[in-house]
């Protein structure tokens, strides 16, 4: 017995990562439909140690669903999370669209899992962008030891983030140039083998990208609308793994060694930090992995109280599928969703 689930845009790279983690965390699933568009209808994909058809989102009947987990982008979520919402399951969304929404909370479990309480408004919870998510997780217990007053962060992120389309783009310009092919750039405006682009996203009137603003805007809702956050978002020939260079200044003294023992105990992050050559975390580790690693901790000499360090995780597990479905885990946990057959996890 359990939930009857729903997992929209089944066939893409978050899709299918959605769809091994809830088998990896054993998530109780009586039904499972994998929904797609229409292009998509009867495209196979893996469940545990089964395969399914990919359904028709236009034709799928969302009310016989307990729970539907939305990862299709931000127009097909725009179009359906709240008609999909009204017709009685919750919904769980991986896009941008509903993030800044006072009615839906916006949730990393590790951060605020209190706001699960907010989910029957539009029976909609937004999953954070792949970035913000790793940032606060590791953010979150050293916020809690010793305020936060200003954080700036550049982002390393992996081509997966845009999808297929970008890892295809880095692995055939990659091929490109050590075979005198075509490397003219399609998915990203510049090329991406063998180069970085401090651009994703697209420009806002302040100079900032909405990626950019993304980070700060979802940190300010799930941890401290009161932290000062700058960013520089950049695309690295990376095929899976965000990384990020932190620097944070705190309200009073915290040494390197007190903020490894309080990341050492916080839930979701591992402390990966000596200095020798394997005493830090590269995307490549942390590839295929649950946590949020932390790296490199020192201390900042330019202001009173500082800190940097260097945080690394799997930006299609942790930083999209992973979150949803540790939701899902939330909500059941806490009671939000019950499924029609009964069945309740009885861990809190």
């Amino acid at each position: 017995m359990g939930y009857r689930v729903a997992v929209v845009g089944a066939t893409g790279n978050v899709g299918r990562e959605i769809l091994a983690i809830l088998e990896e965390l054993n998530f109780p699933v009586e039904k499972m439909h994998a929904i797609a568009s229409r292009k998509s209808k009867g495209v196979e994909v893996s469940f545990g140690d089964r395969t399914i058809k990919c359904e028709d989102i236009e034709q799928f009947d969302f009310s016989s669903v307990d729970l539907v987990l939305m990862s299709a982008g931000g127009a097909v979520s725009r179009e359906w999370s709240e008609k999909i919402g009204k017709a009685g399951p919750i919904v769980i969304d991986n896009s941008s669209a509903f993030r800044q929404d006072p009615d839906v909370p916006l949730i990393v479990p590790e951060v605020n899992p209190d706001d699960a309480k907010l989910a029957r408004k539009k029976n909609i919870v937004a999953n954070p962008n792949c970035s913000t998510a790793q940032l606060v997780v590791a953010l979150k217990p050293l916020h809690d030891a010793a305020k936060i007053k200003r954080v700036v962060v550049s982002t390393y992120q992996s081509v997966s983030g845009a999808g297929k389309e970008g890892m295809d783009e880095l692995w055939n310009q990659t091929k490109a140039i050590y075979g005198l092919g075509d490397a003219t750039p399609k998915k990203f405006p510049k090329q991406i083998a063998f180069n970085v682009i401090p651009y994703i996203g697209s420009f806002r009137d302040d100079g900032y990208t909405d990626e950019e603003a993304k980070m700060w805007e979802e940190t300010h809702k799930m941890l401290d609308p009161s932290i000062k956050l700058t960013v520089t978002c950049v695309r690295v020939p990376v095929f899976v793994g965000h990384s990020e260079a932190v620097t944070v200044e705190f309200d009073r003294p915290i040494a390197p060694d007190e903020a490894r023992e309080i990341l050492r105990e916080a839930p979701g992050v591992q402390v990966i930090d000596k200095q020798e050559h394997d005493g830090y975390i590269t995307p490549v580790d942390a590839a295929g992995e649950h946590a949020v690693y932390v790296s490199r901790i020192r201390k900042d000499p330019t202001v009173e109280h500082g800190l940097s360090f260097w945080v690394v995780s799997d930006n299609l597990r942790k930083g999209a599928a992973l979150n949803a479905v540790q939701i899902a885990q939330l909500l059941d946990e806490t009671g939000v969703i019950t499924p029609s057959s009964g069945y309740r996890t009885l861990t809190v």
